[in-house]
C-alpha cells in the first residue's frame, strides 16, 4: 500500500493554508452557498468572516475581497494590513502566484513605510508561507523567524500564536525538534493563558503532528484529547474536521485502522456539510488508503474512483496520481493485474512529473512488491531497477550536498584564518615602526615578538595543510561507516588496465561481491532512522573483519556495500560469499536497550568476467552481480548467488543474460551457484 503519499498531502503543515479547515459554525450556512457577508458590518468584521472562509474556499472568498478593495485599500492602517494580507492568501491558494507576491510585497512595504510592525510581521509571515511551497525552505525559515521576533514586539496575541507555530514547524522541518517542541508547547501555553479556543485547537494541532514526527503516540493523543475539548467551545466545524484528521494520522501510527477510518468519515461528512469540496477530496483518498490496509480493496478502489474524479475537477495532479496509485493497488489485490499496472504507472508518471523523486522511490518499493506477490516477477524486476537508479541518484545528491557543504564550511574558516593573519601582519607594521622610534633598546623586544608572530603564521599554515588533507580524505570516505565511497571507486576501476583473456581464465581472479541489507525499510520503520545508521555502522565494522585489508569495500549507496577483492583463488568464492553471511548474521547490534540482528543478501561474481575471446567491461561485470542480488533477495533473502562463468559461447547471448539472468541460467547460458545463510529471520531481543 501506499500510505506515505496520501497522508503526506492531507497532512502538510499548517501554514499549508489549503489544507487547513477552519470554517466558523456562523459561517457554515455561507460556505456551503457561497452568500455574501454582511455589507452593513463594520469592515474588520467583514474581514474577519472573509479571513475564516478564504482558508478553506479561496474561490468563493476572493470575489467578496475584490468586491471590498477600494474600501480595504483606503481603509486605516490595520484594516488595509489585513486586506492585503487576505488578498495575498486568497491568490496564492488559487495559484495566481504573480498577485499573490505583489500583494505581499505591498503589505510588506506598507510595514515599513509606516514603522508597523504587525503588519511587517504579517507580509513576513505571507511570504514565508509562498517561500515553503515553492520549496524554498531556508529562505521561509529566514522570514518567518523573523516575523516572529516582531511579532513578540507587538501586542497582537493571535499573530503571536501564529508566529510561533509555524516557527517550530520550521525547526521540525530541519530536524530540529527540541526546538520545534519548544516553541509549539510556547505556543500552547501563550493560547492557554488567554483562553482563545480557537488559538489552543490551532497550536495543538500542530503539536500533535509533532508528536507523530517524534513517534510520542501517547502524548499526542493526550493533546488530541484536549483540542477535542477545546473545539466544542470554539463551536467550528471545520476545525472539528482539523482534528478528526489528526486523530487520523495518530491512529494509523498506531495501527488503529477502524478508529481512523470512523476519524475520516466524520471528517468528510463535515466537509461536505460547509461545502470544503477540496478538502473533502484528501480526505476521499485518505478513505481509500485506509481501506488499503484494511484489505478491504472493493471500497478502497470505489473510493479511489471518486478522487480521480474531484481531482480532475480540482485540476489537482498531485492529488490524481495519489489516487491512482490506491487504485492501482487495489486492483492488484482484486486480480485485475492489467488494470491495476496501468493506474500504478499512470501515478507514477505523474510523481516523475512534479519531480517528487523520494516519494516515486517509496512507489517503486512497494511496487515491486506487490508485482513479486502477484507472480509477476519480469515486472518486480524492472521495479527494482527503477527503484535502484532513483536510490542512486538521491545518494549522489546527498553526497554532493554534503560535500558542497563541507566545502563551504572549509571555505569560512579558511577566511577567518587570512583574517586573523592580516590582522596579525598589520601588528607587526605597528611593532616595526615603534622599533624604529624607540630605537635599539625596543628593537631587541620587537624581533621577540616578531619571532612569536612568524611561529604563529607556521602552525597556521601546518593547521591548513592538515586541514587540505582532511578535506580529500573526506572526499573519497563515506561519513557514516568510514569506508570508501562510490566516487573512489568508480574512480579506481576507470584507472585499471583493461585484463586480457588469458587473466580472465587463470585459477586466481579478482572477485565483485555486492551486499543488500535485508528489510532495512522495515528495521527505519520499526526502531528508527539512528537505529538503521546503526546497522549500517556494525556492518561496515563486520566487513573490515572479514574481508582482508587489501580488499576494497564500497559503500554502494543507501543500505548496499560492495567489495572489490584484487586477488583470490577461483574456487574460493562461495566461501568468501559463506562467510560474509555468517559473520553479519552473528553480530549483534545494540541500540536504544535492544539487540538487533540483521542478514544480508549477496550477488557475486569473478573479476575479469570471459565470454568466449571478449572480456566483459567492469561496468557490465557490476550489471551481472547486481542481477544476480536481485535473485537473492527474490528467492527468500539471506542467501547469495554468484556467477560463476558462461555456457557455450556460440549460444550465449551476454544481453539477453543481462535482461533476465534467471531466465538465461536456466537455460544454460550462464553458470551460477547458491549460498544459503544460516539465521533466515530479523529479529531484536531486549
Amino acid at each position: 500500500m501506499f500510505p506515505s503519499l496520501a497522508r503526506a498531502l492531507a497532512r502538510s503543515p499548517a501554514r499549508s493554508c489549503s489544507f487547513v479547515f477552519a470554517a466558523a459554525l456562523c459561517l457554515a450556512s455561507s460556505a456551503a452557498t457561497g452568500a455574501e457577508v454582511d455589507k452593513s458590518a463594520p469592515l474588520a468584521q467583514r474581514l474577519a468572516e472573509i479571513r475564516e472562509l478564504n482558508k478553506y474556499v479561496p474561490e468563493r472568498a476572493m470575489p467578496l475581497l475584490l468586491a471590498i478593495e477600494q474600501e480595504g485599500r483606503a481603509a486605516p492602517l490595520e484594516q488595509r494590513a489585513e486586506f492585503l494580507n487576505q488578498l495575498a492568501n486568497g491568490y496564492d491558494l488559487l495559484g495566481k502566484l504573480d498577485a499573490a507576491n505583489a500583494a505581499a510585497d505591498e503589505l510588506v512595504a506598507l510595514g515599513r513605510t509606516h514603522n508597523n510592525t504587525v503588519a511587517l510581521a504579517k507580509g513576513l509571515l505571507r511570504k514565508g508561507y509562498m517561500a515553503y511551497r515553492r520549496s524554498q525552505l531556508a529562505e521561509s525559515h529566514r522570514l518567518i523567524w523573523e516575523a516572529e521576533r516582531l511579532a513578540y514586539t507587538t501586542d497582537d496575541i493571535d499573530l503571536k500564536v501564529r508566529a510561533t507555530i509555524s516557527s517550530g514547524e520550521s525547526f521540525a522541518e530541519e530536524g530540529n525538534f527540541p526546538k520545534a517542541l519548544e516553541r509549539l508547547q510556547a505556543a500552547v501555553a501563550l493560547a492557554r493563558r488567554h483562553s482563545d479556543p480557537t488559538q489552543i485547537v490551532m497550536s495543538l494541532n500542530a503539536l500533535i503532528g509533532l508528536y507523530s514526527q517524534m513517534r510520542e503516540y501517547d502524548k499526542g493523543f493526550e493533546a488530541l484529547a484536549e483540542a477535542l475539548e477545546a473545539v466544542e467551545k470554539a463551536h467550528s466545524p471545520g476545525r472539528m474536521s482539523t482534528l478528526k484528521h489528526a486523530e487520523y494520522g495518530l491512529a494509523v501510527d498506531t495501527g488503529q485502522y477502524r478508529r481512523g477510518l470512523k476519524a475520516l468519515q466524520e471528517s468528510l461528512a463535515i466537509e461536505r456539510s460547509i461545502g470544503a469540496d477540496s478538502m473533502a477530496a484528501y480526505t476521499l483518498v485518505n478513505l481509500s488508503d485506509c481501506y488499503l490496509k484494511l484489505r478491504d480493496y472493493r471500497n478502497a478502489a470505489r473510493y479511489a474512483e471518486e478522487t480521480i474524479t474531484v481531482a480532475r475537477a480540482l485540476n489537482d495532479a498531485g492529488l490524481e496520481a495519489t489516487a491512482r496509485l490506491n487504485l492501482g493497488q487495489a486492483y492488484l489485490a482484486l486480480g485485475r493485474l492489467a488494470d491495476g499496472k496501468r493506474h500504478i504507472e499512470a501515478g507514477m508518471t505523474a510523481y516523475e512529473n512534479l519531480g517528487d523523486q523520494p516519494e516515486l522511490q517509496a512507489v517503486l518499493v512497494e511496487y515491486g512488491q506487490a508485482l513479486e506477490r502477484a507472480g509477476d516477477l519480469p515486472g518486480a524486476l524492472r521495479a527494482y531497477h527503477r527503484e535502484r537508479k532513483i536510490s542512486n541518484e538521491l545518494f549522489e545528491k546527498r553526497r554532493q550536498r554534503a560535500v558542497l557543504d563541507l566545502q563551504e564550511k572549509y571555505e569560512t574558516d579558511k577566511k577567518q584564518r587570512q583574517i586573523e593573519l592580516l590582522r596579525s601582519e598589520n601588528e607587526v607594521n605597528r611593532l616595526q615602526q615603534r622599533v624604529m622610534w624607540l630605537l635599539a633598546a625596543v628593537f631587541a623586544l620587537a624581533s621577540v615578538v616578531v619571532g612569536l608572530l612568524y611561529r604563529k603564521v607556521r602552525q597556521a599554515n601546518a593547521k591548513l595543510h592538515e586541514k587540505n588533507k582532511e578535506l580529500k580524505q573526506q572526499s573519497v570516505r563515506d561519513p557514516l561507516t568510514g569506508l570508501y565511497n562510490r566516487r573512489h571507486f568508480l574512480d579506481y576501476m576507470r584507472s585499471m588496465p583493461q585484463p586480457n583473456p588469458q587473466a580472465a581464465a587463470s585459477e586466481h581472479c579478482g572477485a565483485l561481491f555486492l551486499l543488500d541489507v535485508d528489510h532495512f525499510k522495515h528495521i527505519n520503520d520499526t526502531w528508527g532512522h539512528a537505529a538503521g545508521d546503526a546497522v549500517l555502522t556494525a556492518i561496515s565494522n563486520s566487513l573490515r573483519e572479514i574481508l582482508r585489508e587489501t580488499d576494497m569495500i564500497v559503500r554502494w549507496g543507501g543500505e548496499e556495500f560492495l567489495a572489490f577483492l584484487p586477488a583470490i583463488p577461483r574456487a574460493g568464492l562461495d566461501e568468501v560469499a559463506q562467510r560474509i553471511l555468517a559473520g553479519i548474521s552473528a553480530v549483534k547490534i545494540a541500540h536504544g536497550g535492544q539487540t538487533l540482528h540483521a542478514n544480508v543478501s549477496i550477488g557475486f561474481a569473478p573479476f575479469p568476467l570471459c565470454c568466449g575471446g571478449l572480456v566483459l567491461p567492469w561496468e557490465r561485470a557490476v550489471n551481472l552481480v547486481d542481477m544476480a542480488l536481485y535473485l537473492a533477495k527474490s528467492h527468500g533473502r539471506n542467501r547469495a548467488y554468484g556467477v560463476q562463468g558462461f555456457g557455450d559461447p556460440s549460444q550465449v547471448c551476454v544481453e539477453e543474460i543481462e535482461q533476465n539472468l534467471e531466465q538465461a541460467w536456466r537455460a544454460g547460458q550462464v553458470r551460477m551457484s547458491m549460498v544459503a545463510g544460516s539465521q533466515p529471520e530479523l529479529r531484536a531481543s531486549a
